[in-house]
């Protein structure tokens, strides 16, 4: 998982501000970046993208931003940043007494809310974040070096041909690996005749990351070619 992979979502009703700190972020080199205007957009993006952190102003037009922090992490715990123009100390106070990871105060230097945000990431996804340490895929997260599979239903392991055979999609991901080679992954250059057992440990596989393994999203047959793990941002 890269640093950039990372979801971002900015709750901002002033246009002009949104479109500023959305264009700050994407420079940086943070490319899912979504936006919101109210408390209500705020909802809605929060449930269908499912941000990985929330970058917040304190008053919108139709509620208050401490309030919503509230609500949002009740649903699902995600790091979280004030932006805000109020700068008193029993607004500040307030937004950390929360629970908020940052507060930044308007107007801002670019470069203080890209060092600000890089900060309350690498701090909140630090084992994530380390170069190729993890795969995600939705809300699961494959970390290679405990082959640990976290997710939805909990904690659950990779057996060693598991590992081999999901570890050489995903150095392709979003290519087709054809059956040979991954038969190669797991079985080494001596591979011929282990097409059959590869199809079991494709299913087990299936049935470990995917919600609805009779229907992948990631791990994708592509008849007659291969497989294939599909990239998050794939249509």
């Amino acid at each position: 998982m890269e640093r950039y992979e990372l979801k971002l979502l900015t709750v901002e009703d002033e246009p002009q501000v949104r479109d500023m700190i959305c264009g700050i972020l994407r420079e940086a080199g943070y490319q899912r970046v979504s936006a919101a205007g109210s408390c209500a957009e705020a909802r809605q993006a929060f449930r269908e993208q499912q941000p990985d952190c929330v970058l917040l102003d304190v008053m919108l037009p139709d509620g208050d931003g401490f309030e919503l922090m509230r609500e949002l992490r009740h649903r699902r715990d995600v790091p979280t940043l004030f932006l805000s123009a109020r700068d008193a100390d029993e607004d500040r106070l307030r937004g950390l007494g929360l629970g908020a990871d940052d507060y930044i105060v308007k107007p801002f230097l670019p470069a203080e809310l890209v060092l600000r945000v890089g900060a309350v990431l690498k701090r909140s996804y630090a084992a994530a974040l380390s170069e190729g340490s993890c795969l995600r895929l939705g809300d699961t997260v494959v970390d290679w070096d405990s082959g640990a599979i976290h997710g939805p239903r909990g904690v659950q392991h990779l057996t060693a041909k598991e590992h081999a055979i999901l570890r050489r999609l995903a150095e392709q991901r979003g290519k087709i690996v054809t059956i040979d080679a991954l038969c190669r992954a797991g079985w080494g250059e001596d591979f011929f005749g282990y097409e059959n057992t590869l199809m079991v440990h494709l299913r087990r596989l299936r049935a470990k990351i995917e919600d609805d393994p009779s229907h992948p999203k990631w791990l994708l047959t592509q008849r007659g070619l291969g497989y294939k793990l599909a990239r998050e941002d794939a249509p």
